[in-house]
């Protein structure tokens, strides 16, 4: 029998016992844990929702077109990693003006830069022919090109006030932000079943709500924030100070680069098999990846309350806590490995029972990612103390490097194997990685010199 006194003793000393800082994280995590189980289980339940309510082919393009758009976010420059750092460390040292003036000028920044490219769309979307750029004739191409600027409109007003979710990371509220967007999906997904009860297959329709309604949490959240526990940091033309802007990209343009690799590396993949292949494999490649993104993206909320929570311990000098936790995050990543081969093993009957027989994943595509996630899964926890050091210099020779690698290898092995092939060439430039590790242990142990403590 189940003695629950004993399970309530151990979880209430396990929250409430040890470092402040350790604490929350471990409050964030099991926090975080709950709603990204909510967010990867909605977005599981909409891969044969949408692809029943467009059809195969009208899902690759949905999915194409929202990688090109999210091309546009390097418009960010990092500013708002950036502000997570700096607003980390500014509150450590408990300097609150200097915090609200920073938090002020990057919402100024951010708003000149992305009014400016909101503009310069609308003035180059009527010149563009996103049927022959999705390389399909199934969609009128008028309808694409509305599509195009709906979902670009939102996309910018979405980056804009995704900020909060910076300020509630540097105060250690990982979980608030986490919240973000298991709400907005629930929403979503609410209203793409009325949708599908009420109407037929309409791609314009489903941009329209999966655009809008992210960007309507974000709002409410804003506003919640600067009326409430962030009254203080409220964002005040007063405190915008373009004086900080250089020490605001001075990191933010390193995350920048990263920003970078992660949108060429996932957005490039989705356009690489739309133009070599079809749109119907970019539906394939997608279901097989959000497959195995599972387990990465549970590591992943173990990870990200860890990134300021480095921040902190690094402002402070508290080396023994950042050995004895890198030491604790390298344990959860193997438990995750292996949670990535009980993946593999059931992957032909977990894509069966998701989205039935309407598309056939290759075994070749599945091995490849097991790989691809199972190397992410050991790198994740070094970039995370990385990203929390900010020593960003030599990750930002690394990735490009990997860039150059990855192109022109997924072209041709995309051509010579097919969809696969675009994940192989991912893991071949991984090796890269390596670095980091080697930094992060240089770093923790005081030891890093020149070029690894930049």
């Amino acid at each position: 029998m189940i003695n629950f006194n004993i399970i309530k003793d151990y979880f209430g000393a396990f929250f409430n016992k040890g470092n402040e800082r350790t604490l929350k994280a471990k409050k964030n995590i099991a926090a975080s844990l709950i709603l990204k189980g909510i967010s990867i289980v909605i977005g599981l339940i909409y891969v044969p929702l949408l692809i029943n309510y467009l059809g195969t082919e009208e899902y690759g393009v949905w999915l194409t077109l929202s990688s090109i758009i999210g091309w546009f976010s390097f418009f960010d420059i990092g500013l708002g990693n950036g502000l997570r750092n700096r607003l980390t460390e500014v509150i450590a040292k408990n300097d609150i003006k200097l915090a609200k003036e920073y938090v002020s000028t990057t919402y100024a920044i951010l708003i000149l830069v992305f009014g400016f490219v909101l503009l310069l769309f609308y003035c180059i979307n009527p010149l563009l022919n996103w049927g022959h750029i999705l390389n399909t004739s199934h969609v009128d191409v008028h309808k694409l090109s509305l599509l195009a600027l709906v979902i670009f409109s939102f996309f910018i007003l979405r980056f804009i006030f995704q900020l909060i979710g910076n300020i509630y990371s540097a105060h250690q509220l990982t979980a608030v932000n986490d919240s973000l967007n298991p709400i907005g999906n629930i929403i979503s997904l609410a209203i793409i079943l009325v949708l599908m009860k009420t109407t037929k297959g309409d791609l314009l329709v489903l941009g329209w709500v999966l655009s809008f309604v992210p960007v309507l949490v974000l709002l409410l959240f804003t506003f919640i924030g600067f009326s409430g526990r962030f009254k203080h940091l409220r964002p005040s033309l007063s405190f915008v100070h373009f004086k900080h802007t250089r020490i605001l990209l001075s990191l933010g343009i390193k995350f920048f680069v990263f920003q970078i690799a992660s949108l060429i590396l996932f957005s490039t993949s989705n356009i690489i098999i739309a133009q070599v292949l079809s749109p119907n494999e970019v539906t394939q490649y997608n279901i097989a990846y959000k497959y195995f993104s599972i387990s990465y993206m549970a590591l992943s909320i173990m990870i990200n309350p860890i990134w300021t929570a480095v921040t902190d311990a690094y402002v402070r000098e508290d080396f023994d806590w950042l050995k004895n936790t890198l030491k604790k995050m390298n344990k959860i990543g193997i438990v995750f490995l292996v949670g990535l081969i009980i993946q593999l093993i059931i992957s032909s009957w977990a894509y069966h029972l998701w989205v039935g027989n309407k598309v056939h994943i290759p075994t070749i595509l599945s091995i490849a990612l097991f790989f691809d996630f199972g190397w992410s899964s050991f790198s994740a926890v070094y970039s995370a103390f990385i990203n929390g050091f900010g020593k960003l210099k030599l990750g930002m020779f690394t990735v490009w490097l990997r860039l150059l690698l990855f192109i022109p290898i997924a072209i041709f092995l995309t051509k010579e194997i097919g969809v696969a092939g675009i994940v192989w060439a991912s893991v071949i430039g991984k090796f890269t990685t390596i670095i980091d590790v080697v930094q992060v242990y240089k770093l923790i142990n005081r030891k890093a010199y020149g070029i690894w403590n930049k």
